[in-house]
Formats: C-alpha cells, structure tokens, sequence
C-alpha cells in the first residue's frame, strides 16, 4: 500500500465537549486528534463518508491534509457507536516514512484441506513490526489438501519483505483436525449420559446409607435412654 492511497482532507477544531462532537457529527464529520513524533496533539474534524470508507482496510495508511500540509498517520484507535454504522471519534498516530510500526494483521485462508477435515483459525491477527509504507493488508495462508494433525505455527507463516514477528513464533494460528463423525457424537454423548446415571446412583445410594446410619444412631439414642429411666 502506497502512502497516497488514502488522503483525507481535514479541518482544525476550535470548539471541544460533548455538544461540539455532536454538532460536528451532525455534519456528516468525525472528530478526530492527532498526535506523536512529540507533537502537540491536533484536534481536526475528518470527513464522515471519505473517513469510514478508508478505515475499512485494516492498518490503512491516511495522508492527512490540514491546511494544505500532509502528514502520514495510522488510526489508533477508532470509537464507534455501538447501534448505529457511524464512527464517533478517531485517535490518529503520526507515522514517517521509513519508520517501523507494530500493527496486527490479518490472517486470510485459502484453500480446502483434505476431506473429513476441519480448520480452525486460533489466531485471526498475528503482530508484526513493519515499515509504515508498506503494511500488508492480509497475511495469507494456503490450507489447501492439508491433512488432519497439521499446525501452522507463527514461524511457519510468510511473511512480507521487512516484516519481523512481535508475537511468539510458537504461536498456534491454524489448526487441522479430523472430523468427528454423527456416529461418534452419539456414542460420546451415550457414554456421558450413562456415566451421568452411574454418578447420580451412587451418590443416591450414598445417601441412602447416610440416612440408614442415622436413624441408627437416633434408634440407639432412644434405646439408650430408656434404660437409663
């Protein structure tokens, strides 16, 4: 991804609180600051749909343009509503070209392992330290006729040039399993099931004998005091 890909052109805030966010939300904008590299954060307003269009790409790399000056920037963080498709504010991070960053990329599959198989994704991210400009989108990972009792590992994934795993190479990101039949379903479910009705016996059975002892022992005691009248 080129750093001229995504250019948003922005505006600087003068007005904060509560009621300005919501003004400027009104207006089909997103409040938004920026910050890093030791700067003094700049609160701006971004274009609503051009903003929500561009954060849909993971990591995207934003060329912001405020009063007429561009700055390379990475969303932070981005606060959306939790109802409505709207983005309520966005944290900006100053980037330079050249300049390694830590992000979390995406993991994409393709292919069909082998048959009677399953896959499971157990990392849908892996971190990764990375030039700015050049952030990959994905990290791809072919499954295709693998068969059960393979594990991809972090350390197994290509990575893209300059790229360095942050996260443990050890990691597990995808594993393949055999698929477990109907058949052997109901026999595990049977097999609980009667392991549940032997547990459920005993335990009756233990109770009835702590009941047994104790009218014993009452029967004892009545036993015992008639004597002694």
């Amino acid at each position: 991804m080129s750093d001229t890909d995504l250019k948003l052109v922005a505006e600087k805030r003068t007005q904060f609180g509560k009621g300005a966010a919501r003004k400027i939300r009104r207006d089909h904008k997103i409040p938004a600051v920026m910050y890093g590299h030791g700067a003094e954060p700049v609160h701006i307003t971004l274009p609503g749909h051009d903003t929500m269009m561009a954060l849909k790409t993971a990591n995207a790399l934003l060329t912001i343009v405020v009063d007429g000056d561009e700055q390379l920037a990475l969303a932070k963080d981005v606060q959306r509503d939790p109802i409505k498709p709207v983005i309520e504010h966005v944290d900006l991070v100053i980037v330079r070209k050249g300049e390694k960053v830590t992000v979390d990329v995406p993991v994409h599959l393709e292919g069909d392992a082998a048959p009677e198989t399953v896959v499971t994704l157990d990392a849908q991210t892996l971190q990764l330290e990375v030039e700015a400009t050049h952030i990959p989108e994905n990290l791809v990972i072919s499954v295709e006729g693998l068969e059960a009792g393979t594990q991809i590992k972090a350390s197994d994934v290509d990575l893209p040039r300059g790229a360095a795993l942050v996260v443990d190479e050890e990691t597990l990101v995808v594993n393949i399993t055999a698929q477990i039949s109907q058949d052997a379903l109901d026999a595990e479910l049977a097999e609980a099931e009667e392991e549940a009705g032997i547990e459920r016996e005993e335990s009756e059975e233990a109770a009835e004998g702590d009941q047994a002892a104790e009218s014993t022992d009452a029967a004892e005691g009545e036993n015992a005091g008639s004597a002694e009248a």
